[in-house]
């Protein structure tokens, strides 16, 4: 068992820059995922123009488009970098299950059971079963984690909406990804489980690792005010998030969650629940049954 105390890293953009998931930066841009493969083609002409000549002639302008989307990204991030901060906080704890919740230093993180049966009949999941019961009566581990981007980026380009919005995206991402550089500092060093892993940065992408890195919603972990218990543990002002009332993060290209190491942690969706684990969720947050409604509105039934 591990505990320590959070530990804050600093990162470049440079050197968070090589994590980023491109798929979900062109999303943002409204394009499909074929088209972030520009992200993997090497930078020299022929191999750019041999990229483009192979989509269809009515996709060639959509993939032109996109090329130079990635090219414009590029040149963004040079110019963020040595600009802009980017920060992880992260925590290991003792932690144990105990039913739907974890106890996680001494203080409760209710979590949510799925309810909708499985056609395959696959058993009902939630969180806490991966992390050892404390009937067991030994202690586990779980990690805590906040990533952020410094809130002076919102201000940058205002006069300029199209540059504006690529910071905007690009922010978003690169919270993302210092998460993902973060969380493999943890599985190979902080926290050592997995000390051999060598994995590619696109292995890494599509989660080849050990343990699963929920992040608050997520729809395994929707309800978004348990940032106030994250923050309770992480003290997450000390890398410059601030939360709303909502619970909402601020800056906005900000992101926190939990680290579970079992092998056979995997993620999953709550999906919808009925009133009888709306009220007994409730119950084990400390909140009133119709405040808690609002935090979980998209897994109530209409």
């Amino acid at each position: 068992m591990i505990n320590s105390q959070p530990v804050i890293l600093n990162y470049p953009v440079r050197e968070v820059s090589p994590y980023i998931n491109w798929i979900y930066f062109f999303h943002a841009w409204g394009f499909q995922p074929r088209f972030a493969a520009i992200a993997n083609i090497h930078g020299c002409d022929a191999c750019r123009a041999s990229w483009l000549a192979a989509f269809p002639e009515e996709e060639r302008a959509k993939a032109a488009e996109a090329m130079q989307l990635f090219k414009e990204a590029n040149r963004m991030l040079n110019q963020l970098d040595g600009k802009i901060t980017i920060q992880c906080i992260f925590r290991l704890c003792q932690a144990n299950a105990d039913g739907d919740n974890l106890l996680i230093e001494g203080i409760t993180f209710p979590l949510l059971r799925q309810q909708t049966p499985h056609p395959d009949g696959t058993p009902f999941l939630c969180l806490s079963d991966f992390v050892r019961p404390v009937s067991s009566g030994i202690p586990d581990t779980i990690g805590l984690f906040a990533s952020s981007i410094s809130e002076e980026t919102e201000g940058f380009y205002k006069d300029d909406p199209y540059k504006h919005l690529l910071v905007q995206t690009l922010t978003d991402r690169l919270a993302e990804a210092v998460t993902e550089k973060m969380h493999e500092h943890v599985r190979k060093e902080a926290w050592g489980y997995a000390p051999d892993e060598a994995l590619s940065i696109p292995e890494l992408l599509i989660e080849n690792y050990q343990g699963i890195r929920p992040a608050v919603g997520y729809p395994s972990l929707p309800d978004q005010s348990v940032n106030f218990i994250l923050d309770e543990l992480l003290d997450m002002k000390r890398i410059g998030i601030t939360l709303t009332e909502n619970g909402a993060m601020h800056p906005h290209a900000s992101v926190c969650g939990l680290m579970l190491a079992h092998p056979a942690s995997r993620y999953f969706a709550v999906g919808k629940i009925g009133e009888d684990q709306l009220e007994d969720y409730a119950r084990r947050r400390g909140m009133p049954v119709n405040e808690m409604r609002k935090f979980l509105a998209a897994n109530l039934p209409k």
